[in-house]
């Protein structure tokens, strides 16, 4: 997964998978899904990221099972 942010229109673009996009929703006026053929998410646009997300304090963190 590769995370884009284009300081130029405040869009930040999650991405993914890398593969063909066949069709793309507007969830609203900002958040829009890109989908693979398959309707698999290729990609999400968040437009106005810094008003719609938290992107400078941005952090990962996985999830494991914990083993008894």
């Amino acid at each position: 997964m590769k995370i884009k942010y284009f300081e130029d229109s405040d869009t930040a673009l999650l991405e993914f998978a890398d593969r063909k996009i066949e069709e793309t929703i507007e969830v609203n006026e900002n958040i829009y899904l890109d989908l693979d053929k398959d309707g698999n998410i290729v990609n999400i646009t968040v437009e106005h990221a810094k008003e719609n997300t938290n992107l400078p304090t941005l952090s990962y963190e996985e999830i494991t099972k914990e083993v008894a």
